[in-house]
C-alpha cells in the first residue's frame, strides 16, 4: 500500500517572469515498509519536495495523498494532527528544543500524543541507546556535539508508531560510523512498515534505498532501484 503519493508536484516562488520554479510535476509514490533516497545538487529542489510531503508548506499544483488522505481536503487543525501522529522529521538544523533534555526532546511527540509520561521516556531513552547516546540522555542540546544533536532528532523522529519519515541530510554532521548507525535505524524502521523519503549527497548512505530518485532543476529526471545483492539492503554490516 502507498503511504505517500505525490501527484503531478509543482512549486513556483513569485510570479510572472520572476517566478522561481522549485518543482515541476513531480511524481512520486512509498509504500509502507519502502526507503527512498533522493539525491541531486544542492537547490535542485529537494528540500522542498519534503516540506510539501508533510504538509508543511503547500504546492503550486498538483497533489499530495499521506496514508490515503489527500492533504488538500484537510483543514489546519488536521494536518497538524497528521503530523504529530503519522510524521517524523529531520530537518538540517536539528529543531531541539533548548529547554529539554535529549530524552525529553525524543519523548516529546509521545506526550503530545497522549503516551503516559512514563512510557514515552523509556521509548526515548531506548531509541537513544540504539543510536549510542544513552549516556547524553540527561544532557540539554547546547551541551551535545552536532553529530550528537543530529543522533537525537533521528531518535526522535522514528520513535512511536509514525507511518512516513521525512529526512533532510540525516548524516550531514555525522562521521561514517555514526552515519551508518542512523542508516540502519532508518532501514529497520522501514523493515517495521514505516515508509521513509531521506535526502542524501552521499551514494554509499543511499545504496540502503530501495530506489534512488534524482531531481535536478526542480524535475525527477531519473531514478534507479537498489541493486540489493550488493547493497546493505540485504547485507546491513554491523
Amino acid at each position: 500500500m502507498s503511504l505517500l503519493e505525490l501527484d503531478q508536484i509543482s512549486k513556483f516562488y513569485g510570479e510572472g517572469a520572476t517566478a522561481v520554479r522549485a518543482l515541476y510535476e513531480i511524481d512520486l509514490s512509498v509504500d509502507e515498509g519502502h526507503l527512498v533516497a533522493v539525491m541531486g545538487p544542492s537547490g535542485s529542489g529537494k528540500s522542498t519536495l519534503l516540506t510539501i510531503a508533510g504538509s508543511l508548506e503547500e504546492p503550486t499544483s498538483g497533489e499530495v495523498c499521506v496514508g490515503g488522505a489527500a492533504l488538500s481536503r484537510l483543514s489546519r487543525n488536521d494536518k497538524a494532527r497528521l503530523r504529530r501522529r503519522t510524521i517524523g522529521y529531520v530537518f538540517q538544523d536539528f529543531n531541539l528544543l533548548p529547554g529539554l533534555t535529549a530524552a525529553e526532546n525524543v519523548a516529546l511527540p509521545l506526550e503530545l500524543d497522549g503516551a503516559p509520561a512514563r512510557k514515552a521516556r523509556q521509548a526515548g531513552l531506548a531509541a537513544l541507546e540504539e543510536l549510542g547516546l544513552a549516556d547524553r540522555a540527561g544532557h540539554y542540546p547546547d551541551q551535545l556535539s552536532g553529530g550528537e544533536r543530529q543522533r537525537v532528532a533521528i531518535a526522535r523522529a522514528v520513535v512511536g508508531e509514525r507511518k512516513l519519515l521525512l529526512a533532510d541530510e540525516p548524516s550531514g554532521a555525522l562521521d561514517s560510523g555514526n552515519g551508518e548507525a542512523v542508516m540502519r535505524m532508518i532501514f529497520d524502521a522501514c523493515q517495521r512498515g514505516m515508509a521513509a523519503i531521506v535526502v542524501t549527497h552521499d551514494a554509499h548512505l543511499a545504496s540502503w534505498a530501495d530506489r534512488v530518485i534524482f531531481i535536478r532543476d526542480g524535475r525527477a529526471v531519473d531514478n534507479a532501484t537498489a541493486d540489493l545483492p550488493d547493497s546493505p539492503l540485504a547485507t546491513p554490516s554491523a
